[in-house]
């Protein structure tokens, strides 16, 4: 299960301030998780709306190397 954190700001700048810091803490494989996690979140949600082919995605990335 994953967590979920709120964190509330007094603007949309420290918004996305706190955004880009949030994802630059996280390790390179810790971000291609959260990547996949949210494709298949959204294909859940688009299944039966329209025939969408995955292989868009996979196409255009030929080869992600880790660090």
């Amino acid at each position: 299960m994953h967590k979920i954190w709120v964190n509330k700001t007094e603007s949309f700048k420290s918004a996305e301030k706190s955004d880009t810091g949030y994802y630059l803490n996280m390790t390179s494989s810790e971000r291609l998780e959260m990547m996949q996690y949210l494709r298949e979140i959204y294909f859940k949600f688009r299944k039966g709306k329209r025939n969408e082919s995955r292989k868009g995605l996979r196409g255009s990335v030929k080869v992600i190397q880790q660090i």
